[in-house]
């Protein structure tokens, strides 16, 4: 009698789990296809009701259009807007060098990327940024 009360327990949750997992599913990807499409968003929630920042909507939109910001950039490389080109290399090939070593090419792409972002944006202020 017991392993029958057990089994049924066992077999309801699991079909309560699987539809919650379902139904999370496709609200992440109604969310997904709204913040590509830039709409607003149609889950039902309200972000500024719902005490979700701003600011974290705004960084979710851009990583899906997978843009590194200037911001971004510069706190890879540890460097200030006052930095020099010179030193924005120098510290960029240190990076690039250390995580060749210890082999992680994420981080490499990740430095290469900043470095590439400052360097066009070096370039349109018509400071030098040859590397």
């Amino acid at each position: 009698m017991a392993a029958k009360i057990l089994a049924n327990l066992i077999v309801m949750g699991s079909g309560i789990l699987a539809r919650a997992f379902v139904q999370a599913y496709r609200q992440a990807l109604t969310i997904e296809d709204d913040m590509l499409s830039n709409k607003s968003f149609s889950c039902g929630v309200d972000a500024s009701k719902s005490g979700v920042a701003q600011e974290t909507i705004q960084n979710s939109v851009r990583r899906a259009s997978k843009v590194m910001t200037e911001q971004e950039a510069r706190q890879i490389l540890g460097v200030t807007a006052e930095t020099p080109w010179e030193e924005i290399v120098k510290k960029y090939d240190a990076l690039f060098e250390r995580n060749a070593q210890t082999g992680s090419f994420y981080l490499q792409s990740k430095v290469h990327r900043a470095k590439e972002r400052l360097e066009t944006l070096y370039q349109s202020k018509g400071q030098d940024a040859r590397s």
